[in-house]
């Protein structure tokens, strides 16, 4: 095992693949280091770009990704929250559009790894354009649909939860504890 320093000089160029040295077998073709394959390594070519990053509990972030560490922990600057609800006139109206949105201003976020659920990258060109089928609107209308929707979900879910254990099944995780 070599000891090299800072100081000393890049180690010289392989030959040409297919040539040998000295009569020696032909060198492998070289190989991308193992490093290259990890998660965390893939945010590398992500750094300084706008991201919409969506987590486990489903809220939608927006930010330039400034930093990133090996457990795929990210830093995004400039960070805004962005909620969706469905519009309530959508059902009345073939004119209106589905859904709405709002933006919450959040700044720098810190996001734990383990709570990613889906990233991406912005395109620019297309950034200052509402996402296809929603407008922009107040954030406390958008809320309140949202908390709405969120709890009309909770109770169907509830529902389910219970008709699956009067048949034998045990839900996962669900945080609950059922005395007898």
């Amino acid at each position: 095992m070599e000891n090299l320093s800072i100081s000393d000089a890049p180690p010289a160029a392989p030959p040409p693949q297919g040539s040998s040295q000295a009569g020696g077998p032909p060198q492998p073709p070289p190989q991308l280091p193992p490093q290259m394959f990890t998660t965390a390594a893939q945010l590398l070519d992500l750094t300084d770009k706008k991201l919409m990053v969506v987590l486990r509990d489903g809220r939608k972030l927006i930010g330039v990704l400034r930093s990133w560490d090996q457990f795929a922990n990210i830093v995004l600057q400039s960070t805004t929250e962005r909620i969706f609800a469905a519009n309530p006139d959508s059902a009345r109206s073939d004119t209106a559009p589905r859904g709405l949105f709002a933006d919450i201003p959040h700044g720098i976020f810190l996001v734990r790894g383990e709570n990613v659920l889906l990233l991406g990258e912005i395109d620019l060109d297309r950034d200052d354009d509402p996402p296809p089928g929603y407008e922009p609107a107040e954030l406390e209308l958008v809320k309140r649909l949202a908390d709405e929707h969120k709890a009309l979900e909770k109770a169907r879910d509830k529902s389910r939860f219970k008709k699956l254990a009067k048949m034998g099944f045990e839900g996962e995780s669900q945080g609950e504890i059922v005395l007898g």
